[in-house]
C-alpha cells in the first residue's frame, strides 16, 4: 500500500506562484515586472493583480472623494501609473503612483469643471478660465459688477482719472462757486425751497473737496444720517438728489450724462438751459422735492 505523501509550499513558491506583498516598493515593483513579463491577460486572470487593484481603490479613495470623483477614477489612473517602466524602475513606485493619481485627479477635476476634456484641461491656457457659471447663480446680476459689461469713455486717458480730466477742463469754463449757484437755482426752479437748496448743495460741495472723488463723496453721503437729520430731508429725496448732483457711481455710466451729475456737467460748460432739456433729470428732482420737509 502506497502511503500518500503531503507537500509543502515555502515562501519561495508562494512568491513564485504571485503572493508578492505589493503594499511595499519592493513587493510592488516584483509584482508589476512578473506582471509585465506575462503579458497583456496577466491583468485580467492574475488573482494578485486584482487585489492590487481593490488595495489602490481603498488607498486612493479619499483623494478621489477631495476632488468630487468617484473612487474608481483614482484606481483607473492608478493602474494606468502602474503600466510605465519609470514607475517599475522608480526607487519608490507607490510615490510615482501616488503622485500620478493626484495630478490626475486635478486636472480630472478642472475637466468637470470647465466642461472640457482632461486632455485640454491640462493645457495651461485652458486651466487658466474660471469655471463657467449661470447669470441666475448669483443674488446680484452679472452686469451690475464684472468689468467685462462695463462701457468706459473711449477719450479717456486710461493713465489718468477721468474725473480729473474732466475737472480740469471744466476749470476753463466755468468756477466751481457758479456752478454750485446755478444747481441751487435748478432746484428751486424744480419745487425745492431755496434754503434747503443752498444748504444741501453746499453740503455736498464740502464733502465733494474732502473726499476728492465723486464715488467717495457720494457714498459717504449716502451712509449719513446725521446730515439728512440736519437738512430734515426724507431718505429718497436725500439719495435723488445725491444722484442728480454727483451722478450715478456705475462705471457703466461714466461717459453718460446720468453718470457725471449736475455740477460736473455745469463745470464742464453745460447750461442751465441745457440741463432744463434733460427730461429725466427734471422728472426725478421734481417728484423727489419735498413736500413736508421730513419723514420718511
Amino acid at each position: 500500500m502506497t502511503t500518500p505523501t503531503t507537500t509543502t509550499t515555502t515562501g519561495s513558491d508562494q512568491t513564485a506562484f504571485g503572493a508578492e506583498d505589493f503594499t511595499t516598493g519592493e513587493g510592488l515593483r516584483a509584482l508589476l515586472n512578473r506582471l509585465c513579463e506575462s503579458g497583456e491577460d496577466a491583468w485580467v486572470h492574475d488573482p494578485v493583480a486584482r487585489k492590487l487593484m481593490e488595495f489602490a481603490a481603498d488607498k486612493y479613495a479619499a483623494l478621489a472623494r477631495k476632488h468630487k470623483l468617484d473612487t474608481w477614477e483614482a484606481a483607473t489612473a492608478a493602474f494606468d501609473a502602474m503600466q510605465y517602466r519609470s514607475t517599475r524602475e522608480a526607487n519608490d513606485p507607490w510615490a510615482i503612483i501616488t503622485h500620478a493619481v493626484r495630478i490626475t485627479c486635478v486636472y480630472e477635476e478642472r475637466a468637470q469643471g470647465l466642461l472640457c476634456s482632461v486632455h485640454q484641461a491640462r493645457r495651461a491656457h485652458v486651466s487658466a478660465f474660471h469655471d463657467p457659471e449661470r447669470f441666475c447663480d448669483r443674488d446680484t446680476p452679472l452686469a451690475d459688477y464684472h468689468p467685462a459689461f462695463h462701457t468706459t469713455d473711449p477719450h479717456d486717458d486710461p493713465g489718468e482719472p477721468a474725473d480729473s480730466e474732466e475737472l480740469r477742463s471744466g476749470q476753463a469754463c466755468r468756477s466751481a462757486t457758479s456752478a454750485a449757484e446755478d444747481a441751487m437755482v435748478l432746484l428751486g426752479l424744480l419745487g425745492w425751497p431755496a434754503d434747503l437748496a443752498r444748504a444741501s448743495v453746499e453740503h455736498v460741495c464740502g464733502a465733494l473737496m474732502k473726499s476728492g472723488s465723486r464715488q467717495a463723496a457720494a457714498e459717504a453721503l449716502r451712509r449719513d444720517r446725521h446730515v439728512r437729520a440736519l437738512l430734515d430731508l426724507p431718505r429718497r429725496s436725500w439719495n435723488v438728489l445725491l444722484k442728480a448732483l454727483l451722478g450715478n457711481p456705475d462705471p457703466a455710466y461714466r461717459a453718460t450724462s446720468a453718470g457725471r451729475g449736475v455740477l460736473l456737467r455745469l463745470l464742464v460748460g453745460e447750461t442751465l438751459d441745457v440741463l432744463l432739456r434733460d427730461d429725466d433729470l427734471i422728472l426725478a428732482l421734481a417728484l423727489a422735492a419735498p413736500v413736508g420737509r421730513g419723514g420718511e
